[in-house]
Formats: structure tokens, sequence, C-alpha cells
């Protein structure tokens, strides 16, 4: 039947055998697929039915189907006529992790960050009701994780009160996110799983009222539900009806039937309604069952049929931390580390093993969680955020106004920094360096390898009246690059035999500067490699180092725009300093999902392609005028 599939319309005549024949068919074939390329499956295996439904209740494109993240589109992509490309997903040139506008019309939001579908469907439902598209429903799907994000909450208050139009909210509940879903919103939503009416638990309401923590004051207020009396704190209704908002549910998210009832009961009321739906990430696939931390939530390439991986893992720059951070822990007992719901990619797992008490995971809430930092400091802690580099962009308010002006003591530790490849445009930690740059008393770290990132740690810790940052990218950390000297805080790796160029090394970048020096080297270039370690502020003694030398690069896995290179020649204007400079970086666009590796290479950043242009820039007159850098053969970008 997958087969034959073309268009969404098709589902519609499909009888409830057929229809189950299918679901099994779109599971086999996720699981074939995604464990050849990796990806979002155990999501993806959740909302087979779901998606389904959605699909026979609603016209997709002309109704628009909104994902929140995105990561659970596959069976969307499926049954909107591209499952002959699944061999490409997340390849180079193939198909998307995520929604993308450019694969298909079916597909809206292509930003894979939690919590924004919401305030998607509250605008697009708005306009539809203001430029009279009546006709045209938005339906939003989003998980219960991601209603522990508060930009879930602020697009539920407008809609709330948004009066006719047709917005119908899916919430996907199958209890994670990434991690188990955190807080009192999870807990209020698995009474009501639990919860199948009133008198069936009416005599122990008083003992679930006690258990039920509060999901915040302001928006369901605990006294106004103990005047209501215990019927309406527990009924499922009563959360999202308070608000103001239609509720049907619990509905089981792997009855279509079901579904389909309920979907076309939400379709017809012309205001906004919520459908409550019960799903099981992971469904049909034992391993992902079995996995009791994540369910599978994203996988590498693995056996389909152990789901164990095909190639043994090398040691990450995530485990690094996560051992080194454990250790940490050991001899502080003030250290605390905070998470958004991703305990296990940030590594803070082991941590939470070790010091349970000490391990706060907020949910997905990344404003709340460095405020909370901030108050954890003001308290005599020193909290450890560790995060995506991609998700501290929605907490900058928080980092400027919050931690740095107040001369917090956190520590921010970004995974993923830089190129980080397969999931695409939004996941890229592209924009930490430019971002934390013009954050006044924030120091950046930015270790070359794993010695450097335990010691850059240790450092971090010790400063308890300002805030610290250390970024490191995705993968597998590269063998160690010891300095054989370094002079006023600046490591220097790679010394030529003259002076002609200074590079400046920015990170994991180390490892491609010193293979450019010794290629340069062979062609009569003297290439002097240095990585100061703490990018922000660069050291001053790097002035007095450039101008022994007839130009200076500096390379960096961040955009050029206000990068270090950004810093550096600033620095050097304040010195009345006259040097050339130039940058290798990311250029200020949006990068498509591909390998890590294939980007650097599109982008130039590759030890020949440098050492080719140092070469040929060293052969200019003196003082080396570089040319401004652009790569050949560069896979467009949008």
């Amino acid at each position: 039947m997958l087969e034959s599939l073309r268009d969404p319309a098709e589902l519609k005549g499909l009888s409830v055998a057929e229809l189950a024949e299918l679901s099994q068919e779109i599971r086999d074939f996720l699981v074939a697929k995604v464990s050849r390329t990796g990806g979002h499956l155990g999501p993806n295996l959740g909302v087979v039915e779901l998606t389904l439904s959605l699909h026979r209740t609603f016209q997709s494109p002309k109704d628009l189907i909104l994902f929140d993240t995105g990561h659970q589109s596959y069976v969307h992509k499926i049954v909107t006529g591209r499952a002959d490309q699944f061999d490409s997903l997340r390849q180079r040139g193939g198909l998307a992790g995520y929604p993308s506008r450019s694969e298909s019309v079916h597909d809206v939001i292509e930003n894979s960050h939690a919590s924004t579908a919401l305030s998607w469907g509250d605008g697009i439902s708005r306009g539809f009701a203001m430029t009279g598209q009546d006709d045209r429903h938005v339906v939003v799907v989003v998980g219960d994780g991601a209603l522990t994000g508060g930009m879930s909450w602020e697009a539920l208050n407008n809609i709330a009160t948004a009066g006719e139009r047709k917005l119908v909210i899916v919430v996907n509940d199958n209890e994670r996110s990434y991690s188990p879903t955190i807080g009192g919103l999870a807990s209020h939503l698995a009474t009501l799983r639990l919860t199948q009416g009133y008198e069936r638990f009416l005599d122990w309401g008083k003992e679930v009222l006690q258990k039920t923590p509060v999901v915040g004051t302001p928006i369901f207020e605990t006294l106004h539900g103990v005047k209501k009396g215990i019927k309406d704190v527990i009924a499922p209704q009563g959360m999202f009806e308070d608000l103001g908002l239609k509720y049907i549910g619990p509905i089981d998210g792997h009855d279509i039937a079901a579904m389909d009832k309920a979907l076309e009961q939400a379709k017809e009321f012309g205001e906004p309604v919520l459908v409550h739906v019960i799903t099981e990430k992971g469904r049909g696939y034992s391993p992902a069952i079995a996995d009791e931390a994540e369910k599978f939530h994203a996988v590498g390439i693995v056996n389909p049929e152990t789901g164990l991986p095909k190639n043994k893992s090398a040691i990450s720059w995530t485990d690094t931390f996560a051992s080194e951070i454990v250790e940490i822990g050991k001899d502080r007992e003030d250290i605390v580390a905070i998470t958004a719901a991703m305990l296990g990619p940030t590594g803070l797992d082991k941590f939470q093993e070790a010091f349970p008490s000490r391990t706060i995971d907020v949910g997905i809430a990344e404003q709340h969680a460095v405020t909370s930092a901030a108050g954890l400091a003001y308290t005599g802690l020193h909290p450890i955020v560790a995060v995506y580099s991609t998700f501290l962009n929605r907490a900058f308010d928080q980092l400027l106004l919050d931690v740095a002006l107040h001369g917090a003591g956190v520590t921010f530790v970004l995974d993923r920094s830089g190129i980080t490849g397969d999931d695409g445009p939004s996941h890229h930690g592209i924009w930490d360096l430019a971002l934390t740059g013009i954050v006044p008393t924030l120091e950046v770290a930015a270790p070359r390898d794993g010695a450097r990132l335990r010691q850059a740690l240790r450092e971090a810790v010790k400063v308890n009246d300002r805030p610290t940052l250390i970024r490191f990218p995705k993968g597998a950390v590269q063998a160690d690059i010891p300095a054989f000297e370094t002079r006023d805080g600046i490591d220097i790796l790679y010394r030529g035999e003259s002076a002609d160029v200074l590079v400046i090394s920015v990170g994991a970048m180390a490892a491609i500067a010193v293979e450019a020096a010794s290629q340069a080297y062979l062609e009569g270039v003297g290439v002097t490699v240095v990585d100061p370690r703490w990018v922000k502020p660069l050291p001053q003694s790097l002035i007095t180092m450039a101008q022994r030398y007839k130009g200076v690069v500096v390379l960096e896995d961040g955009i050029r725009h206000g990068g270090i290179a950004s810093s550096l020649s600033e620095m050097f204007r304040d010195a009345r300093l006259e040097i050339a400079i130039h940058s290798i970086g990311v250029p200020l666009e949006f990068i498509e999902h591909s390998k890590r590796g294939e980007i650097l290479e599109d982008l130039g950043i590759t030890s020949q392609q440098i050492a080719r242009e140092i070469v040929e820039w060293s052969s200019t007159s003196i003082p080396m005028q570089f040319p401004e850098r652009e790569s050949a053969d560069r896979k467009p970008s949008r």
C-alpha cells in the first residue's frame, strides 16, 4: 500500500483494516530507512496513526499542519509523496530531517526549535481570518514536552481569547521530549492520562490534589481550582478550559477511528480547540520500547533488528565534558548542573547519576534555565548550564541582563557549536561567538581538544564574580594537540622558520590550522599557529605578537560577521596597529544539511585550501593585502 500512496487525499477512502496494514508498513519502512541514515526514529514511530488521521480529516496543503520542532514529521513526509526519497534522509542534497519549504508545499515551519508552533498557528489562523480565507484550517501538533516551554503558554494565552477562527491544537502526549518530561505540567498531564471520569477518582481525589504540582500560579491558580471543588481540579478539561480553550480527550492516538471522530468534532467547532492525544513513543519497535531513557528519540546508523549501533563510537566532546564535570562535582559541593530537557544529549546524565540532588532539569525552557542559574549563583552556588549552542540563542536576553549584568558566576557549556551537519540550518551552532562577543563581563573559551576542555572547565568554575562560557563541536574529540610553548597565556602550536603569516586558531580548528601550516612550509612560507584558548576577551599580547608578521589569519567555525576576527580587528584598531587581518569562517548564510566535513569543504575550510591561499597571499606585496575570500564550487545556501 505504501508504494502506491502518492497523495494524502488517498487516505480518506481506506478501510480500518487497510489503515492498520498501512500503519504497519510505515513503521517497518521507518525502521528500515532510519536505521541506515540515522535520524529521529522514536517520535515518528509514535505518530503514525495520528498523522494518518490528520491527513484524513484535513485537506493539506489548503489546511496547514504545523509540527512543533518538526522531528515528528517523517510520516507526514511519507504520506505527502516523499517516501521514495528516504534513502537520502539527512544526506547531502537529500531529504531534510525537519519540514522544508523547498521540498513540499505541505511543509510550513522549518525551525527545529521547540515551543514555537503555537505562535505560528496563532499568527497564521489570525491572518486567515483577517484576509477572508475562512475556509482554511490550521492544525498545530505540539508535544507535551514542548508545553514546558514558556512561549507555548504565551501563545495559548492569546489563542484562548481569539474568538472565531479555525485553529485545532493537537497535544501529542507521549510523556517525553528528549528525556522524560519535567515539571508540574507533566504531572498534570499524567493525571489526565489516568483519568477516565470524576466518580472513578473521587475516593482518592484528595491524594491527587496533594501530589499534583502547580503549573505556574499566574495561569493555573490552585486556590481557584480548590474553590471550584475537587472535580474541576482532576477533570481532564479543567486545566485547559480554565484558559478558555475547548478540550477534547484524552484520545487514544493509535485508534484511527477515535482520532477521526475527535478531529472532525474539532474541525467543525469554528473556534480554537485542543485535542489531547495519548501516544507511545517508539511504538511497534521493541528496541525503542526497551530504551527507557529516550525511546530512541534520535539514532545514528544502527542494526534494524537490535537497534544497536553498527560502528563503535569514538569518545566524543560530550563524553569528555560528562566525565570531567563529575570529577569536578566530587571536589566542589557548590557545583549545580542545569539542563533544558536534554540530560543525555548534553552529557549531564552522568552528573545526575552521581549527584541527583544537584541536577536540575527545567524542561524545554532555556530562558528560565539561565535566569534561574543567576538566582542560584546569588546564593553562593556555581551553576553549570549545559545546552546546545543553537538553543542558547533563545536565552540571549537572560544571558545579557540577568547573568552578565549582575556578574553572576554561571558557567555555560555549549555543545554542538560550529557546523553541526545533518540536522540542518536551525541546528548549526555558528552564532554563539558573535552573540557572546557583545556581552560585557562574559569570558569565552574555545578548547581545541579534550585536555584543553578539561582545563577550561576547571578554570571556569573558579570564577564566581562573572559568567564564563565554554564551546565545543559535535562528534568525536580529536587527539590532543600539545603546545610546544606558551607565551603570555597563548599556546604556540606550530612555528615556521620565517615570520610570514600568523594563524590564530579558534577551538577545534586547531588540527586544520596546524596541517595547513605544515603544507605551507613545504612551499617555503613560514606560518606560526597559535591558540589563545580563551577568545573573549582576546589577550592583549596578541598585539605585540602580530607585529612580527606580514599578515594575520583568523580561523574559526562561527560566522565571520561579528566573530573573533572582528574582535581582533577592533583590538588592532584601538592599538593603532595597521596589519592585514583575514577571516576564514562561516559566511552569513543559512547553511543546508550535510555532513560536517562536506560543509567545511564547501566553505573552503580545509587544510589544503587554506594552505594554498596562504601561499598565494604570501607572494603579494608587503604588507599582505588579502582579497575577499570566496570558496570555489560552494553548495548553494539560502
